[in-house]
């Protein structure tokens, strides 16, 4: 299978659809895909396209002509006579080349053609030479030659053909680099037919570094393609085999050398490697410049080194011996302890390689907190699994690896750990911590019922401590968890005692937590919003200065989403501020996919449908290649949903519905509200009367309200010409006092005008016409919505000023809103939104009416210009008219002025 390479694909088969001559070089490693990336390029060609592939291979140096031959292999159309020419040493290497090209010359003719040499670091000189003269060549072919940058030496014929074809020729260079976390989960995917399990793919990605070609062994090696055992399976004898070959013929001290590089693990400092081989350093710099020239170690740092492929050092280090490897971790071990100020997670690697567990329990335990402060949630979490393999009961490691799962995306881990946290808590600052995070994690995993438990135990809880940090950490549990639940007013009323309580014992994390609560809380009231945004923008401001980048990220997010800021500006500089925040606290979910969500609020602030649509698309690809659970799970799909209802892709809408109801747990209105809205935009007046009646009852369990939905939810059923009283009926299901008002106003003048009441609905839309709340799209239906109401008064003069404000705020939309758009401007005879400007003045005359103009501005009248023209007056009369209106003049005189203007 091919992932990650779409773009790749697309431009070389641009090039071989110009039909012009062109060059591309596709550089990578080995198994980084390049063969993969031809066989696909050329299951897109036209099936008139001449293809030629030919395959250098090692040894090919002695073997003149290689590439060629091999491309022509078996083609009966090869004159034979030709081919002997090619092959026989006798004849002179001009004469030779010339014949080469003859035969490609034969073989194409003037048809398009790619022609291929795979492996060029092994051509020989003549296939070089070659390769380059049909780089000469005129007529319609994409030469394509592949090779690995890293095999590339000066004696080589490679390396001169490469500086020559950089100086005469414009080439395309395509560099395939390694597959990301997010193309490795992509490739386990399509592999397996189902998403991969996050802790899985990112395993796999750092065994394996992203090269496609070891997944595939891989997965190759496992009957049934269980991803999660592949994380530990041992690697098959192929492809340990291909990677041992690459130290196979190493001196000693090398080989030596390499193996205890093995053992130090990913990062290998030259001090370290030094201390436990006892090699003196310029011995050691002369193996090491040896072992990167040969692709086998990088230089990853300032005197730190890495294997170039994880599973190199794999391979190597499986044909140790266990006492060998033993010895080897023991002396690395003593020599960062003597060090002191060592890497935590390094000490635990060696720890436990030689079997000294406390100091392994110890170090894992500093290593993760270590890791959590810098925002390495996933390493975090490995060393806290580490340490617990030794010491399943330790409440500090398991506190530790609740929030690195957590924070990681792993739901299941940080509920598994964060609950025997809570059940093994010997004090009561544990159990407040871990019921802090069990309320979170419950609500991620859309667990109402245990929220309801868990919050019952806080305030069992709180009736057994005494006023202090304990009391005060338990009740900003029970403020998020109100919070959470849309129980606003418990939310503020546990936040206001967690705060006082902060104040009084002066408790700074707790007071941050406690406000995070309370801005929360009053942003979701549109008369409490602007309390909470003022809040909010100072936690940010202190959270960011006491470190607490879970707490700044969190009222960064809510700021973006709950109360959008004044501009554009301030909102991309608060999206972005909000990722970085999130980065620095590893926090997952925020940095990557409620990122995504917000590009897309800000392109719809710009009112750009097609970017917001793309963000989404762009995170929820990404999101999918996973499996996840609780409102992560298509975490993308309903907005994207009703971005796609907006643009009218309805086909795509079904689509995700379908993709939506295999989600358990989803918010009750989540399906019935999409196919309602479906059904309306299908003119399917039996579903939508059905639909609506299980939105209704849903709505009934959703103790919060949305003015959006409620607003497309009606705009839909009007365009179905749903009864006026399921309309009012629905409305008034839909809205609470809650809504922010510029939403409720707008569905009232909705309601309004659909009863007949246009004055009514007029003052209602042109009192929302500039509301901040709403982006431009809304603020472009409201205008056309305000145009119908004076239509209905034939107030066709400030109708058409409406629809005139209307086009600018809806030119990046489509879909319904443009569509309303279109039909209010043909009642007033204007041309749809979209269509070209008419073309006005001089230029919008014909050749005809120009004479005509010219003679109108020498001063003669209709009945000179029939005679001058051998035309009737009353054509003259035609000609005059239609030059006045398509100029915009009033007189014969104002044509006289703008022709001479002309």
């Amino acid at each position: 299978m091919m992932i990650g390479r779409e773009s790749e694909l697309r431009r070389l088969a641009r090039l071989a659809a110009a039909r012009e001559p062109a060059v591309a070089l596709i550089a990578g490693e080995p198994g980084i895909g390049k063969t993969r990336l031809v066989h696909e390029l050329m299951a897109v060609l036209p099936p008139e396209t001449v293809v030629l592939v030919g395959q250098a291979e090692p040894g090919s140096l002695s073997r003149p002509y290689e590439v060629l031959l091999d491309a022509i292999d078996g083609r009966p159309e090869v004159d034979q006579e030709q081919l002997a020419a090619l092959a026989d040493p006798r004849r002179s290497p001009v004469e030779r080349l010339h014949t080469g090209l003859a035969v490609l010359a034969g073989l194409i003719g003037d048809s398009p053609a790619v022609v291929v040499f795979e492996d060029l670091h092994w051509a020989d000189s003549e296939s070089a030479a070659l390769f380059e003269r049909i780089a000469d060549q005129r007529g319609p072919r994409l030469l394509v030659g592949t090779y690995r940058p890293d095999e590339v030496t000066r004696r080589q014929p490679v390396a001169g053909l490469l500086a020559r074809m950089e100086r005469r020729h414009t080439l395309t260079h395509v560099r395939l680099d390694r597959l990301s976390p997010t193309q490795t989960a992509a490739f386990l995917a399509a592999a397996t037919g189902a998403p991969a399990p996050l802790r899985a793919a990112t395993a796999l990605h750092h065994r394996t570094g992203g090269n496609p070609f070891f997944l595939e062994e891989l997965l190759r090696a496992l009957p049934g393609y269980d991803v999660e055992a592949l994380v530990d399976q041992p690697l098959p004898w192929s492809l340990a085999d291909v990677l041992r070959r690459q130290v196979d013929d190493l001196e000693p001290l090398s080989h030596r050398i390499v193996e205890a590089a093995t053992v130090l693990g990913h990062r290998i400092p030259f001090d370290l490697l030094a201390d436990v081989t006892g090699t003196g350093e310029d011995e050691l710099i002369a193996v090491l410049r040896d072992l990167v020239t040969r692709g086998v170690l990088v230089e990853s740092g300032e005197d730190e080194f890495a294997f170039r492929h994880a599973l190199v050092r794999e391979a190597i280090g499986d044909q140790m011996l266990g006492r060998q490897r033993r010895r080897l971790h023991e002396t690395a071990l003593d020599v960062l302890l003597r060090g002191g100020a060592s890497d935590p997670a390094m000490v635990a690697h060696h720890a436990r390689g030689a079997g000294r567990y406390d100091d392994m329990v110890t170090a894992a335990r500093r290593g993760a907190a270590l890791y959590l402060s810098i925002g390495s949630a996933y390493q975090a979490l490995q060393l806290a699994e580490m340490g617990l393999d030794e010491a399943s009961d330790d409440t500090e490691l398991l506190a530790a690896g609740a929030r690195a799962a957590w924070l990681a995306g792993l739901l299941d881990d940080a509920l598994r750990y964060g609950r025997r946290w809570r059940d093994l808590a010997t004090t009561t600052t544990d159990r407040a911590e871990s019921l802090y995070l069990l309320v979170r994690l419950a609500w991620e995993s859309r667990e109402t019922g245990a929220m309801r438990a868990l919050t019952h135990d806080i305030e069992t809880l709180i009736a057994q401590l005494p006023p202090g940090a304990d009391q005060a950490r338990a009740m900003t549990a029970i403020a998020q968890s109100a919070y959470l639940r849309d129980d606003l007013d418990g939310a503020l009323l546990w936040s206001d005692r967690a705060l006082a309580l902060a104040d009084e014992f002066d408790l700074p994390a707790i007071r941050l937590a406690a406000l995070l609560e309370k801005g929360s809380t009053l942003t979701e009231r549109p008369q409490t919003a602007t309390a909470g945004r003022e809040i909010l923008s100072a936690l940010v401001d202190e959270a960011e200065k006491a470190g607490e980048w879970v707490l700044a990220a969190r009222a960064l997010d809510i700021l973006v989403q709950a109360v959008p800021p004044a501009s554009p500006a301030d909102y991309a500089e608060s999206l972005e501020r909000m990722r970085v925040d999130a980065e620095r606290a590893g926090f997952e979910s925020l940095a990557v996919a409620t990122y995504f969500q917000g590009r897309a609020r800000l392109a719809m602030r710009a009112g750009d449908l097609r970017a917001a649509i793309a963000a989404l698309e762009e995170g929820r690809e990404q999101d999918r290649s996973y499996r996840r659970r609780g409102r992560w799970a298509d975490y993308h799909g309903v907005f994207l949903a009703g971005l796609y209802l907006e643009a009218g892709e309805l086909d795509r809408v079904t689509q995700l519905i379908a993709d939506l109801e295999t989600v358990p747990n989803n918010p009750p209105t989540t399906i019935p509200g999409l196919a309602f809205h479906l059904a309306c935009r299908r003119s399917d007046l039996p579903r939508a009367e059905s639909t609506l009646d299980d939105l209704l009852e849903a709505l009934t369990a959703q103790n919060w309200r949305s003015g959006e939905q409620a607003h497309n939810l009606v705009a839909a059923a009007l365009e179905l010409g749903l009864p006026a009283d399921r309309l009012d009926h629905m409305a008034a299901a839909l809205l609470d006092a809650e809504v922010w008002d510029a939403f409720r106003t707008l569905v009232g003048a909705q309601l309004a005008e659909a009863h007949g009441r246009h004055a009514e609905a007029l003052t209602a839309y042109e009192s929302v016409l500039e509301a901040h709340i709403l982006h431009p799209a809304y603020r472009g239906t409201v205008r056309v919505a305000a145009a119908r109401c004076l239509l209905a008064d034939d107030r066709r003069g400030e109708a058409t000023a409406y629809v005139e404000a209307a086009v600018p705020l809806l030119a990046g939309w489509r879909g319904w809103r443009v569509a309303q758009l279109d039909q209010v401007r043909a009642r007033l005879g204007m041309a749809p939104a979209d269509a070209p400007p008419a073309i006005t003045g001089p230029a919008a005359l014909t050749p005809r009416e120009r004479e005509v103009a010219v003679l109108i501005s020498d001063g003669l009248t209709n009945t000179e210009l029939a005679r001058r023209l051998y035309i009737s007056p009353k054509t003259a009369a035609v000609h005059v008219s239609n030059i006045l209106r398509k100029l915009g003049a009033s007189s014969r005189t104002e044509v006289s002025d703008l022709i001479g203007r002309r």
